[in-house]
């Protein structure tokens, strides 16, 4: 058995047993396993284990192991700063973007959104620990960024991606995965919206985020190991 497939069924067993503790059902926890600076064989063992979400940071790393994955049925995730020269071939070659923090971003999103492809998922990233160095949409400014959002035509607004302050103290993560979980809740009841993803938690923080309803976890090390 690889390592990354051990890991794999580790990671498993971890989130069912968090998804016990918290009376949650482990098919409602998508795992997103992360794969920037590993390589495309490293993937490929991942999605033989059974895993067919892939996060990928660097748009021109991630084209380069995509074209080398063609045979494989993998859902691509794109997890970086979305810069506005790399949004054409981020509409083109992904899935999902978790990483849209302002409306100009998602225009362009949109507009470049290849018509025979699906409607582009979109999770809006909020700066939820209110960061001065982080990425991410101010909490009071994501109603109206959602509300624009939603009236575009090529892309979906599917929930909400954090990278929380990196802490230690498990009540301290909770907080933040809370808090998130309810700012969704809100934009479903205010907008009108049918919001289900939660974009939260990372190999150091799982249990916390699954315990405040995460949909979708991001998994780097747990699975791939220490970056190259």
């Amino acid at each position: 058995m690889s390592t990354i497939t051990d890991n794999i069924n580790k990671l498993r067993n971890q989130i069912r047993s968090a998804a016990a503790t918290y009376q949650r059902s482990a098919d409602g926890i998508k795992i997103l396993a992360v794969s920037k600076t590993h390589s495309a064989s490293a993937i490929a063992q991942a999605h033989e284990a059974g895993l067919f979400d892939i996060g990928e940071n660097y748009l021109q790393e991630a084209l380069e192991k995509q074209a080398q994955l063609t045979h494989l049925p993998l859902t691509w995730h794109f997890l970086g700063p979305v810069q506005s020269n790399k949004t054409k071939a981020i509409a083109e070659n992904f899935t999902w973007v978790h990483t849209v923090d302002r409306l100009k971003v998602a225009q362009r999103l949109s507009a470049q959104r290849p018509a025979h492809l699906p409607p582009l998922n979109i999770c809006v990233q909020v700066n939820i620990s209110q960061e001065a160095t982080k990425s991410g949409c101010a909490i009071d400014e994501l109603t109206e960024l959602a509300s624009a959002i939603q009236n575009l035509d090529n892309v979906t607004l599917r929930g909400l991606m954090i990278i929380p302050q990196p802490s230690t103290d498990f009540t301290e993560q909770r907080a933040a995965f809370r808090q998130t979980n309810l700012l969704m809740q809100e934009l479903n009841q205010q907008l009108g919206l049918q919001l289900d993803t939660l974009s939260m938690g990372m190999s150091d923080d799982l249990e916390a985020a699954i315990a405040e309803g995460a949909t979708c976890i991001r998994i780097g090390t747990a699975i791939f190991g220490q970056r190259n």
